[in-house]
């Protein structure tokens, strides 16, 4: 895969999973509310697909190194990945009682992100263990944090 592809790819699926989690598992901790989870998941797959797009496009380009086509490369494969990838959370939502879901979530979205390191490792050469640990322990950080700040301003609201 070319490396503007690549990262485009790496960046907008680590980040649809990190991001995604977050915001599901702190929607549901303040709410349990399908309708608020789903509608965040949706937020999340249009938004910060953008967002993280427009980030990637202005950091190429401020690096001045790359051609146009290997920074709209890395533009759309960060919007694709993060898009898809955010939409993939919405189906154990749809299918399964919602605490069950973002169980079946957490477990999706740590697998796919252990998977992705492990790759990462493979091409840096790195020893896997450490790099996977590293990004897992990161996404456990932000899933532990995001419930306690949901159930914190779930506890103000009511």
């Amino acid at each position: 895969m070319k490396i503007s592809l690549r990262k485009g790819f790496y960046f907008g699926l680590t980040s649809g999973i990190i991001t995604t989690l977050g915001l599901i598992v702190g929607l549901h901790s303040g709410t349990h509310s399908r309708l608020v989870v789903l509608g965040g998941i949706l937020t999340i797959a249009i938004a910060d697909a953008f967002s993280d797009a427009l980030g990637i496009h202005v950091s190429e380009e401020s690096e001045n190194k790359h051609t146009e086509k290997e920074i709209w490369e890395s533009t759309f494969s960060t919007f694709f990945s993060k898009f898809v990838f955010a939409l993939t959370f919405i189906i154990p939502v749809l299918l399964f009682e919602l605490s069950i879901a973002i169980l079946i979530s957490v477990i999706w979205g740590l697998s796919l992100l252990g998977i992705i390191s492990y790759k990462v490792a493979k091409e840096q050469r790195a020893t896997p263990w450490k790099v996977v640990t590293e990004h897992l322990a990161i996404g456990l950080v932000v899933i532990v944090i995001t419930h306690y700040v949901g159930d914190w301003i779930g506890s103000i609201l009511s």
